[in-house]
């Protein structure tokens, strides 16, 4: 099944509608309010144009180390500092004394400058014609960084990231020869500073499974990390709990680097604390990780009310049913 989705998945950019006036453009909003709805979002031209854009990017990187030579377009130039702002605005706001261990209000204050800039932010990564779209796509930018009210990240933001992606592709920001640098450069970067967020303000994880959930708070780099490790002539399933293994290649692999935050944050037996990552160990092959995770990922994250009850819709990513 997953082969044959994979085989579908066409570049980011084929999907992309005919957006030239202003006025098609529209300011994200919420679609899905109840179970029944997931029906419409299943159908929607947003989950196809979202899971061929996960898995074009999953092809892409198929047997490649994040250290491997790529292209490095302006825009994504322009994505890694705005990353990067994201990063020292982290450091100009320090986490607050206060009684909870949990969910510094810091964030907070954080949050705020976010949600000021992203329109700002967002227009200066955009080609001049397609500054109008700005504001629909600063939407996913903000919702990407987690929740200020209840101060806590998870997969469903995570997918917001994803989609303010796929909807920079869409208006031709980002191209099909961005690929690699989509997931090595930008999406990488923006794993380093949730994990910063996370760890500063000491996010929690949102609609967390705890040990039934693959992690707290990620789950596209072990899809995308997994596809690298296809066909790896060293480097099996079994070895990735090794910490020699995740110290040695952490810095080429997503998979690995994942692997090697959940070391530093939690103790005790890994088969304890990550049930569902360690039962991965007892899979044959990396191409059987990676079909069996972009499985598990649609069930536990893509067709799951509470996460997709926040995801929110507007032209480029329509709740419209996708054309016959």
């Amino acid at each position: 099944m997953a082969e044959q989705e994979q085989r579908s998945g066409h570049p980011p950019e084929d999907a992309a509608p005919d957006v030239t006036t202003e006025n098609s453009f529209m300011v994200p909003k919420k679609e899905i309010s109840m179970v029944p709805d997931m029906d419409k979002w299943k159908r929607s031209q947003a989950y196809a144009d979202y899971m061929s854009f996960i898995l074009t990017l999953n092809e892409g990187v198929k047997g490649k180390k994040i250290t491997s030579e790529y292209k490095v377009s302006e825009t994504v130039e322009k994505l890694v500092d705005l990353l990067g702002t994201l990063d020292r605005w982290i450091d100009e706001t320090p986490p607050v004394d206060q009684p909870s261990r949990f969910g510094n209000k810091a964030y907070r204050t954080w949050f705020s400058k976010l949600d000021q800039e992203a329109e700002a932010l967002v227009s200066a990564v955009l080609p001049n014609d397609s500054c109008a779209a700005a504001p629909e796509i600063a939407v996913y930018l903000k919702e990407s960084v987690g929740n200020s009210t209840r101060i806590d990240y998870g997969t469903g933001h995570e997918a917001a990231f994803a989609a303010f992606l796929c909807c920079l592709c869409k208006v031709g920001a980002l191209r099909v020869d961005d690929q690699l640098a989509i997931v090595f450069k930008v999406f990488n970067r923006y794993l380093t500073v949730m994990r910063k967020l996370q760890r500063t303000y000491r996010m929690e994880p949102a609609g967390s499974q705890g040990v039934w959930g693959l992690d707290d708070f990620q789950f596209l780099p072990f899809i995308w990390g997994s596809s690298q490790f296809v066909d790896h002539p060293t480097v099996e399933p079994q070895h990735f709990v090794d910490e020699k293994v995740v110290n040695e290649h952490h810095q080429d692999y997503m998979f690995l680097d994942c692997i090697k935050f959940i070391n530093e944050m939690k103790t005790g037996s890994f088969a304890e604390h990550s049930n569902q990552l360690w039962n991965i160990t007892a899979v044959p092959s990396w191409s059987k990780v990676n079909q069996g995770l972009i499985r598990m990922y649609k069930a536990e994250c893509l067709e799951k009310f509470p996460v997709i009850q926040h995801f929110k819709f507007g032209s480029l990513l329509s709740i419209q049913p996708t054309k016959p």
